[in-house]
């Protein structure tokens, strides 16, 4: 992957900048995170993504655009306004720099394409765009299949990378026709150590997810995952 930045002027936010893939995007442009540039190359994602995810086709090839959307409360008050830190901190470029680490060192992660915010004053926005994987499918959609082996060593993997999720939920795990499971949407996401109790975290959330969206069956499935998990670690040396 050869990363490289771009400036970028949007709408009435003039002051804006972009990391991209240069070997997938030639010609930066904040066109690549309107979704109506893509005409009927674009469909709204309809599970998650807030009503603000895409899945797109550009030169890239498929890919999945995010614009990045706060929940709870204070969506209120501002659903895609973020505080201003520093280009650095803004989440499209924390995300797109994590997943481009985890997928140089061969984790089933998405790869990205391109991030980009636009600043206006002390706050901005800001999107990113993700390869968008093949033939997959949430594991909310699959409880009654025997997929949690390849959960269990996907979700260990992330960890023994020292990787925390900030939403491990049952949508953002994915399952491709070969039965690999895939992991996805890393905003808020870190690498550097991930702790005992961050680990039982993200699979206390999972829990929740699956319990939420299948009741018993959810359950009992991470019932087998955790189990396929605990052995999965116990194999890895630290």
């Amino acid at each position: 992957m050869r990363v490289e930045t771009a400036h970028l002027a949007w709408r009435e936010a003039p002051a804006g900048a972009m990391l991209y893939d240069a070997a997938r995007i030639s010609r930066p442009a904040a066109a690549l995170f309107d979704a109506g540039s893509y005409g009927d190359r674009a469909q709204a994602v309809a599970a998650g993504g807030r009503q603000a995810a895409w899945f797109v086709q550009g030169e890239f090839g498929e890919g999945v655009l995010r614009h990045y959307r706060r929940g709870g409360m204070v969506a209120r008050f501002s659903d895609r306004d973020y505080f201003w830190l520093g280009a650095d901190s803004t989440r499209g470029f924390k995300e797109f720099r994590l997943l481009e680490s985890l997928a140089a060192q061969g984790l089933p992660v998405p790869a990205p394409l391109a991030a980009a915010y636009w600043r206006q004053g002390l706050t901005y926005k800001a999107a990113i765009i993700v390869e968008r994987l093949p033939a997959v499918q949430p594991l909310a959609l699959l409880l009654d299949q025997p997929v949690w082996e390849a959960v269990a060593d996907a979700v260990a993997r992330m960890h023994h990378a020292g990787v925390w999720h900030a939403d491990l939920n049952a949508y953002n795990i994915l399952i491709d026709a070969t039965g690999k499971a895939w992991i996805i949407d890393f905003d808020r996401g870190h690498q550097g150590g991930v702790t005992a109790a961050a680990r039982a975290g993200n699979l206390r959330r999972l829990r929740r997810s699956l319990e939420k969206v299948g009741g018993t069956a959810g359950l009992a499935l991470h019932q087998k995952l955790e189990a396929a998990y605990r052995r999965c670690m116990a194999s890895r040396p630290d």
